[in-house]
């Protein structure tokens, strides 16, 4: 279903005062938005000149550039004000609803156009599909899975009841179209808070039965929307989760979808309860990302009655717990106020209650310093806020962790293309004087594919005897673990027998899994590095082989393998996370040591069954695809190369040709581009080398 319903209004970034320092953080993304598009420039240049074959593979380098979109995730329980913070940086104060608190399992992705590549403001909206809805009411969600395998039929029953009656609410309010909507999109030109309220907010169980207020929520997978933005320089996807504390655990699952997709997360915490309980949750989801790509930004530190010596305090319980869960140490932790943020952004900032200017006014007094001292108030609270501090620490990352890679590799693309163009003009020219055609067109082109398929071949084999490696290895961490734990068990019980009930910390099967994949990543990074270079040289010896010093100047790198995914499956939350609830009704109602262990050894074994296959499947499956998309797209791009050497023209007064007219400019442009080309890869100092031929 595609509905279109107008496309006159256009949501934009707004104020009642303009705040000067709106961007302040965001100086470094300006600069990578200049380069991208000094990039895009160049290329639409390279096109015009390029051989027929060649421009494809232009366009498809301008393509990439166009769809650059580095995506933010914002992580955090209910009631952390993850919403509203994600209004603040996207700069409008009232986006997303976050003065209620929706139940749904929304993922909703906020795309940010810069104000130099504008897009049509629009919405998408994802709908459950059946095997969603059958999954949550044959097995309850994940808290379901693990009620029925520990045989707590009492907590299974109250889960089934309580997913009973959303769908029967969800029932009520859609009628007939319940089923109709299963797996559907609606797709809008516009979105306004009516719309969004229809959508991703929660309907009132004790409201009008006509209302339309959460209409669609209960059954909604995901949203987008898509608005222009004038404080971004480049395309920013903010994506707004879901809170973890969860009945169904129907969040954690599409949270850790929405991290595969995400090389950056913010976790938000509430200065108030900074890392409770539910928050170890969060730990375990980011205790499998890099440090440096975890931000940990401490929320709401205008209810704090005394900020100044409370944040310190804060920061090192953070700290501390951080250490003690094996979370990561060095991410970075920042603390605001998006609460002081949107009272900016309104120009409201005279109606707050007296705890938040209290806290604003005390935070003032360590947080500025006289070069504050020119800023209007509202700019003062802006900079109080910590939305200066959290843009700058994103930017990096996202220059660090994307923007660089973008710029080199498709830099070092283009160059490619140049140089080739230019050495296709020489061929035939240098063929007069017998100096460069060693092997025939037809020979070099199969010679050519030869190279390819045995590389790629060999590539595909290499990566296959490691998966399998890191599978085995990952087998013996799991087998070793559920025989520890087993083993921890049945002392217990010979020690307590069944009055205490046994805690055992699943964090060890965690760092063994973590270690066999950062083993894995290591060796698969080696295999490619070398691959890579290998395929780069064969194919250099066969471009001078075939058409001697005429390719000289082409310039060639080897492909750029991207980081490999992040271990997130690690962090679901599996049976021996919980002490509480359905684990402690399966501890009582178990009869006899023997069938306790059986028992326990079966759960604890189907249980580790789904993150096991996740870490082995989907997870091996993208770096997979990943590594070898890297090297087929080499190939093909040499392949194209080839093919326009290989189309040079024959004509007998082939030097006139070149030396003046059309293919003269030709050339002189390819000259000028190349030029270009290498000047922003030295200037941006992102430049890693190649090889010529």
């Amino acid at each position: 279903m595609n509905m279109q319903i107008r496309q006159d209004s256009k949501p934009e970034v707004r104020t009642s005062r303009r705040i000067s320092n709106l961007r302040t953080g965001l100086e470094g993304l300006g600069q990578l938005g200049k380069d991208l598009d000094e990039l895009d420039h160049l290329l639409a240049q390279l096109a015009l000149v390029a051989g027929k074959h060649s421009a494809k593979t232009v366009e498809r380098l301008r393509k990439d550039v166009a769809e650059f979109e580095p995506t933010i995730t914002v992580l955090g329980q209910v009631k952390s004000g993850k919403t509203t913070l994600v209004n603040a940086m996207a700069g409008w104060a009232d986006l997303l609803p976050s003065d209620v608190n929706p139940w749904t399992s929304v993922v909703t992705s906020l795309h940010l156009k810069p104000a130099s590549r504008p897009s049509e403001t629009g919405a998408s909206f994802q709908f459950m599909t059946e095997d969603n809805w059958d999954r949550l009411l044959n097995q309850g969600g994940r808290i379901g899975e693990m009620a029925s395998r520990a045989g707590a039929e009492s907590e299974l029953a109250k889960i089934g009841k309580q997913i009973e009656k959303v769908r029967a609410k969800a029932q009520k309010r859609l009628g007939k179209k319940f089923d109709l909507l299963l797996g559907e999109t609606h797709n809008y030109g516009y979105f306004d808070k009516n719309l969004l309220e229809r959508y991703i907010v929660l309907g009132d169980d004790f409201g009008e039965e006509d209302s339309e207020q959460g209409r669609f929520a209960d059954i909604l997978s995901s949203a987008d929307l898509t608005l222009n933005c004038d404080t971004v320089p480049v395309p920013l996807c903010l994506r707004d989760t879901p809170g973890v504390n969860d009945t169904f655990m129907m969040r954690e699952q599409v949270t850790i979808q929405a991290l595969r997709s995400s090389k950056i997360c913010v976790v938000v915490l509430s200065a108030g309860q900074a890392l409770t309980s539910v928050d170890m949750g969060l730990i375990r989801l980011i205790s499998n990302l890099k440090s440096r790509n975890v931000l940990i930004f401490v929320n709401r530190i205008d209810e704090l009655p005394d900020p100044a010596n409370q944040v310190p305090e804060i920061e090192a319980s953070i700290r501390q717990t951080l250490h003690n869960k094996q979370g990561p140490e060095d991410a970075e932790i920042l603390f605001g106020s998006a609460y002081w943020a949107n009272k900016a952004l309104s120009g409201d900032i005279e109606g707050m209650p007296d705890v938040a200017s209290k806290a604003l006014f005390d935070w003032a007094e360590i947080a500025l310093d006289q070069q504050h001292g020119q800023m209007q108030p509202h700019e003062m609270v802006w900079e109080l806020s910590g939305m200066g501090h959290l843009y700058r620490a994103l930017s990096e990352r996202v220059i660090e962790e994307q923007g660089q890679q973008l710029l080199q590799k498709t830099s070092n693309a283009a160059l490619t293309v140049a140089t080739s163009e230019l050495a296709a003009g020489m061929v035939q020219i240098g063929a007069k004087d017998g100096s460069s055609a060693n092997l025939s067109t037809y020979d070099a082109l199969k010679a050519f594919r030869g190279i390819s398929a045995f590389h790629q071949q060999a590539f595909a084999e290499e990566l296959e005897a490691t998966i399998a490696e890191y599978h085995t290895r990952a087998d013996r961490a799991h087998a070793k673990f559920i025989d520890r734990a087993l083993r921890s068990l049945l002392t217990h019980l010979e020690s307590y027998g069944k009055e205490i009930v046994w805690d055992y910390d699943p964090v060890g099967l965690r760092m063994l899994l973590r270690t066999a994949y950062s083993a894995f990543g290591a060796k698969v990074r080696g295999q490619a590095q070398a691959r890579f270079e290998a395929a780069m040289t064969d194919v250099a010896m066969l471009y001078a082989n075939t058409y001697g010093h005429a390719v000289e100047g082409i310039q060639m790198a080897p492909p750029a393998l991207p980081d490999l995914p992040a271990p997130i499956a690690l962090g679901q939350t599996i049976a021996l996370d919980f002490n509480d609830g359905w684990w402690i009704s399966w501890w009582n109602r178990i009869r006899g040591f023997n069938a306790f262990s059986k028992r326990f050894q079966n759960l604890i074994a189907r249980e580790t069954e789904d993150f096991m296959a996740q870490s082995k499947g989907i997870q091996t499956d993208q770096v997979r695809d990943m590594a070898t998309t890297c090297l087929r797209e080499f190939f093909e791009e040499h392949d194209v190369i080839m093919q326009d050497i290989s189309a040079a023209p024959q004509s007998a007064e082939i030097e006139k040709l070149f030396q003046g007219g059309e293919e003269g400019q030709k050339r002189a442009q390819l000259e000028a581009l190349t030029m270009q080309f290498d000047t922003l890869l030295k200037d941006r100092s992102v430049a890693e080398g190649g090889i010529s031929p």
